[in-house]
């Protein structure tokens, strides 16, 4: 070792310092040239292959692979700002591995295990984004008094549908901008759009009723199964739906009236 380190010092290159991990003798720091390269310790395992975008082995060809349940808002509110810097990532890599995951088991026609993981995933990344918007919304209110969020508006699309536009600044003003003027033209009622206005305005009034319907043909058929059930419970989870109604629907009461 020292042989080869008086080689390189004939080449130029010195060394300021040496230190024993493991038992072996190490380069830390070198000086060549002049120049003095340093690289910090780092205690992160270097992986150059693509594992961490795969499970565990052990689980490979498992049917059921065990998880925790997603995490909560109220647990999230605890942490500090780098923890939720650090989780993001590790959500983050962890759904990019379930999504691995899950496309090599449809190529090979096969049932992806525990596919749950993927929306306690989600769920966890949903909270902790809804976390750092209400810090970020705090701090803003009590620095500026303002939300501090872009700002945005309703705007009318080129077939008359209303949508949220989240504003942001531009060099050239938008009456300027013809770029912008081609992607956001401005809506203007003529007779084509108030038809397709027409059938689009019946179309979510036929989908919004079906889903009442279906609602109330599923309360009834919980309460016929579980007639002691928590009523005020079942009226928060379906507010569109009147239980008392549906107590006295034919359906719920049947055919035979007993005297």
């Amino acid at each position: 070792m020292f042989s080869k380190i008086t080689n390189l010092k004939n080449l130029g290159i010195s060394f300021s310092k040496l230190s024993l991990i493991n038992g072996s003798s190490i380069i830390t720091r070198t000086k060549l040239n002049g120049c003095v390269p340093a690289r910090n310790i780092s205690v992160t395992p270097i992986k150059y292959d693509l594992m961490e975008f795969f499970d565990d082995s052990k689980n490979w060809g498992a049917t059921e692979v065990k998880s925790g349940r997603s995490w909560k808002k109220e647990e999230l509110r605890l942490k500090s700002n780098a923890d939720l810097h650090k989780l993001w990532y590790v959500l983050l890599k962890e759904r990019n591995m379930l999504l691995t995951m899950e496309q090599d088991a449809k190529d090979q026609i096969r049932l992806f295990p525990s596919p749950e993981r993927l929306d306690k995933v989600e769920d966890s990344m949903e909270n902790l984004e809804a976390v750092v918007k209400e810090r970020n919304t705090a701090y803003h209110e009590l620095e500026t008094g303002e939300k501090g969020g872009r700002p945005g508006k309703l705007k009318t699309g080129p077939f008359g549908i209303r949508y949220y536009y989240k504003m942001f600044q531009h060099l050239i003003p938008q009456y300027m901008n013809k770029k912008h003027r081609e992607n956001y033209p401005d809506y203007v009622p003529n007779k084509d759009t108030e038809a397709f206005l027409l059938k689009y305005r019946e179309k979510l009034y036929l989908t919004k009723k079906k889903q009442q319907r279906r609602n109330f043909n599923h309360v009834i058929g919980l309460l016929k199964r579980f007639p002691n059930m928590d009523m005020d419970a079942l009226r928060e989870q379906y507010p569109d739906v009147d239980i008392e109604k549906a107590k006295a629907s034919r359906k719920y009461r049947g055919h035979f009236v007993p005297q």
